[in-house]
């Protein structure tokens, strides 16, 4: 099969030198890209700015913003026969982001945001028949009821759920699977890679 994954942080640009981001490492998307393509899969890696090599055989495509990632997978999606985003994508960007590099200013400065677009939304909303589309939550309390509403507000097939604290910056993640049908699977904590592995194993059958 064709698939699609996105993963890594994004970057919204507030002036030449600063950025908003997140603390995600890529390591879930790219282990999950490395599964896939281990079980014979052509995967399309769509990745924000990590510290982490590709796997070999994955066509990369890297890209910096939510801007850019939404675009990079509006292009591919209607082509993929299953859609992963693990990416940790900006939900907000600097409104008025400055061309200069901003001077320090006494007093306190506001950095007005806007929302980025809701590229799972999008997805779920168009998703074609037959396609499996896949997204995260990553929480910091209420997992399950978190998990289930992005599950239904965004029309997926599968989501899967971890707390932050499981799995931001390390080499190991603990989730959990739920279904749209309702089904719930806590997959073995353990690897990114054991778990990207699993967690194939469990949406591909």
């Amino acid at each position: 099969m064709k698939i699609l994954i996105t993963a890594g942080p994004t970057r919204e640009k507030i002036d030449p030198v600063r950025y908003i981001t997140n603390r995600s490492s890529g390591k879930m998307g790219y282990a999950i890209a490395a599964a896939a393509l281990e079980d014979g899969h052509d995967v399309i890696l769509i990745s924000g700015p990590v510290s982490i090599d590709p796997p070999a055989g994955a066509t990369v495509i890297n890209v910096e913003s939510a801007g850019e990632m939404a675009s990079a997978v509006h292009q591919h999606a209607d082509k993929a026969d299953v859609v992963i985003m693990a990416a940790a994508v900006a939900d907000y960007r600097p409104a008025h982001p400055f061309d200069n590099k901003m001077k320090k200013m006494p007093g306190k400065l506001y950095l007005e945001l806007e929302r980025t677009e809701d590229i799972l939304g999008s997805l779920g909303k168009n998703k074609r028949s037959g396609q499996l589309l896949i997204g995260f939550a990553a929480e910091t309390d209420d997992l399950e009821n978190n998990a289930l509403g992005k599950l239904e507000r965004k029309n997926l097939d599968w989501i899967a759920a971890n707390l932050v604290s499981d799995a931001f910056a390390a080499d190991t993640n603990k989730i959990t699977l739920y279904k749209r049908s309702g089904e719930k699977i806590a997959l073995p904590a353990g690897s990114k890679t054991d778990v990207a592995r699993n967690m194939l194993q469990v949406i591909l059958t």
